[in-house]
């Protein structure tokens, strides 16, 4: 074990030389001997960690991303070639190199912390067996082994056994306690990360590898943790039970902020974004310009959730640009208040439904042209009280005084009569009288 950490000291001596300082930082507030100095230097180590690891998280999202963009293609693939498993993934292959992502990106994180694992858990374990690693010298050794956080000490483990444990100055209940405590909290955060992950940003409308993958790893990884933790020393659990809770604060960061298309995330972001726009009448944030931007160079490829926000805009009387801002839309009807107090409507003008018709107008060959009417109401009231009266004469005289051709038949003469011999012209008919013999 000393030959493995001599050959990885590049890396060991880095690490616990950073345990120092922030130990001698917290000793002087908690006490060098204490849990807390040692327990929040490991914290502390692990915030630098991922502070410094933030431009490959940004990169893990970037090739996320990638792999959202080629959904459409991996659902050809597979329905294409559903009976040859092997070419499709030939073909799957072939894709990712031609696009230049990869599936195993969302490991990248992971992958990068291993070595800051492993130190920590060389200078850990060089603690537990009273070896100096690293810039950690004699000194600082036995205050480390005199540390314990909630009873269990910094270098102790779940299987050790009693005497093991005597000797670090601790029980063994309480070891076991503290240790079986933070490995279900380490294995149910990564759960819960990796699950919130897949239920809302994920695009469910397609099933591709790159899904199934990731749900196989939200049961794996959480497995993994539990089986390795009970080899884990304390202070290694509470590494990576911290790494484990930065990871999902960071996830559900991204996952409110800048969410997968097509994901039930991007649903309840687009639904935030339609009532903070329509509130304000545009986009502030520099982070919802982009996501605007987005939706319109999509144009007719946007999904059910981006029509719906590019609906509701419009109905807001609202217009989203190409360059990510929103504006007043030029079609929308906006009332204006002039100097005077008076109210005006701008936008297109409402189509007038026209006037019905009386009956005397139908009979006389229809109303006026509107222009017409216009123009006659600016004519003097003399002039209309004649027409009114003309109007209400012809309406009492009986309709078959004047036939028109409508009304002639096409046999006869203007000058025969509608009504038959015997009959009335207009009324109700009397009964004819018996003859007189």
């Amino acid at each position: 074990m000393d030959t493995i950490a001599s050959l990885f000291s590049f890396i060991t001596t880095p690490v616990s030389w950073v345990i120092v300082q922030f130990h001698s930082v917290y000793g002087k507030i908690f006490g060098p001997d204490t849990g807390w100095a040692w327990g929040l230097s490991i914290v502390s180590l692990v915030i630098l960690i991922r502070i410094c690891l933030i431009p490959l998280f940004v990169k893990q999202i970037k090739a996320t991303r990638a792999m959202q963009t080629l959904q459409p293609e991996m659902k050809k693939i597979q329905e294409r070639y559903k009976n040859d498993k092997q070419r499709q993934s030939e073909e799957m292959m072939k894709l990712y190199k031609e696009s230049g992502t990869n599936p195993l990106s969302s490991c990248l994180p992971i992958l990068a912390q291993s070595p800051f694992f492993f130190a920590l858990y060389h200078v850990l374990n060089g603690i537990a067996t009273g070896t100096t690693i690293g810039v950690i010298n004699e000194s600082l050794l036995a205050s480390a082994r005199k540390a314990h956080i909630f009873g269990a000490p910094l270098a102790a483990k779940f299987t050790d056994g009693s005497s093991k444990v005597e000797a670090l100055g601790a029980s063994l209940t309480d070891v076991r306690v503290v240790t079986a405590i933070m490995i279900v909290l380490m294995s149910a955060s990564q759960f819960y990360t990796q699950r919130q992950l897949m239920t809302k940003n994920v695009d469910t409308t397609v099933k591709t590898p790159f899904m199934q993958q990731q749900k196989m790893l939200m049961y794996v990884f959480p497995v993994m943790f539990a089986v390795f933790g009970i080899n884990f020393p304390v202070g290694v659990l509470v590494y990576w039970l911290t790494t484990n809770v930065w990871t999902m604060g960071q996830q559900m960061y991204v996952i409110r902020n800048n969410p997968t298309p097509g994901s039930k995330a991007q649903a309840a972001y687009l639904e935030r974004l339609t009532k903070h726009v329509t509130d304000h009448g545009k986009t502030r944030r520099r982070s919802e310009k982009t996501i605007v931007k987005a939706i319109v160079a999509k144009g007719r490829d946007r999904n059910e959730f981006e029509r719906k926000f590019i609906n509701a805009l419009n109905k807001a009387g609202l217009a989203a640009q190409t360059d990510g801002t929103v504006v007043k839309s030029e079609a929308q009807a906006v009332a204006q208040t002039t100097e005077d107090g008076v109210t005006t409507t701008t936008g297109a003008a409402k189509r007038q439904q026209p006037k019905r018709q009386t009956k005397s107008q139908r009979q006389s060959g229809g109303p006026k042209a509107a222009g017409d009417a216009t123009s006659d109401s600016s004519d003097s009231s003399d002039s209309s009280e004649p027409e009114k009266t003309t109007s209400l004469e012809k309406s009492d005289e009986p309709q078959d005084a004047k036939p028109n051709a409508a009304q002639t038949p096409k046999g006869g003469s203007n000058g025969r009569s509608r009504a038959q011999s015997g009959q009335r012209k207009g009324g109700p008919q009397r009964p004819k009288s018996p003859s007189k013999k």
